[in-house]
């Protein structure tokens, strides 16, 4: 029977696919990592990604188109890490394709959350049957549909006698508290507001770029302390958990309002370092309701440098990436999804309902055979 899975994540920041080929195992749990690969989006196809995460016209048609040809990329990417593996498609039990994020938004009576990426297009291109659409379940089941990585950082970290902080720094940011092993709490986890959705976006205004690079933009500039607080104004960051946010929610045209609100001309340097405060900040602020004994970041937000230097001073436990716990914080994502894939055949939950809200655990995703 196949044991290595493949899991495929492109985040908020809508710039690539990951895909990792892995292997789990259980006592204890631990991950073997096979191999990586990652295919970078032209600046094309970001563009119109991003473009399509707001509204605007012909919407439909222009998901269609891209729905088709984030599938194609997705397959690629997924036979050239089993390539890379040297592995046949028969070794892989599963894909778990987590798809591009194009809108989320879970509230109300019938609230939703949309990816797109055919999966019924990656099984029929790469032969391997691919687990998706994830995230509805759980909103079926009440829930949010976010975020769902609690459940596999309990899984792969939580057995320690640590209290522990799990940060994920993507386009969005989000945390996992991690109880004591012995302890009578359970794990937790919401979205807490921006991570580098916002720093992309505004070096890209200011400076032409797909993102600020080591964080040196934000290094030339100092925090404005008007411009932060009318950012945390904003009701998202008061609201109690479980919550959940994206892209579309913390967009250039949101900064924008509040530099006009704001009423006076800083430089882009200045505008760059107080958003790199705002997610500093939000995120430390997320972590009152449990102090945590140490803190693991993960995603893209730990090639920031300055990102991270500015989380540290936030907190009063030391911060490491989860390098330090044996994952590269690159792969977190990715692995996740194929291990959310391996719950899904296995026929198990792959929420948490103290992180999303749903009424109780659900089994997540839908099944597209070989």
């Amino acid at each position: 029977m196949p044991t290595h899975y493949i899991g495929l994540m492109s985040g908020t920041s809508a710039d690539g696919v990951d895909a990792v080929c892995v292997e789990f195992g259980e006592s204890p749990p631990c991950v073997t990592i096979a191999a990586h690969e990652y295919e970078r989006y032209s600046d094309t196809l970001r563009e119109r990604l991003i473009a399509l995460m707001t509204p605007g016209p012909d919407e439909i048609d222009r998901m269609g188109a891209l729905e088709g040809e984030l599938a194609e990329i997705f397959a690629r990417a997924a036979a050239r890490v089993c390539q890379k593996a040297g592995l046949a498609a028969t070794a892989i039990a599963a894909i778990g394709s987590h798809g591009q994020t194009v809108r989320h938004r879970p509230g109300g009576d019938f609230g939703f959350t949309l990816q797109i990426g055919d999966p019924a297009r990656i099984a029929e291109r790469t032969g391997i049957q691919t687990v998706a659409d994830f995230r509805r379940r759980d909103i079926a089941a009440g829930g949010q549909g976010a975020p769902l990585v609690p459940a596999f950082h309990a899984w792969l970290f939580g057995q320690s006698a640590q209290t522990r902080a799990i940060i994920n720094i993507g386009g969005i940011s989000n945390v996992t508290l991690l109880p004591a092993k012995n302890g009578a709490a359970s794990p937790y986890g919401f979205d807490t507001g921006p991570g580098n959705a916002l720093l992309d976006a505004w070096a890209h205004a200011t400076q032409g770029l797909a993102q600020d690079t080591d964080g040196r933009l934000a290094a030339q500039g100092h925090t404005h302390p008007g411009l932060l607080a009318l950012l945390l104004e904003d009701p998202y960051f008061a609201a109690p958990p479980p919550k959940s946010t994206g892209r579309e929610h913390f967009t250039l045209a949101w900064l924008q309002n509040g530099l006009k609100r704001l009423g006076k001309s800083i430089s882009a340097a200045d505008v760059q370092a107080t958003l790199v405060a705002l997610t500093a900040e939000t995120i430390a602020a997320a972590l009152h309701l449990m102090t945590p004994d140490a803190v693991f970041v993960c995603g893209g937000g730990t090639a920031n440098p300055v990102l991270m230097a500015a989380l540290q001073l936030q907190m009063k436990a030391p911060v490491h990436t989860t390098a330090v716990l044996g994952l590269n914080p690159q792969l977190v994502e990715p692995v996740a999804f194929a291990w959310l894939a391996r719950q899904t055949l296995h026929n198990k939950p792959g929420n948490i309902p103290s992180a999303t809200g749903a009424r109780h655990p659900v089994v997540l995703g839908a099944v597209y055979p070989a």
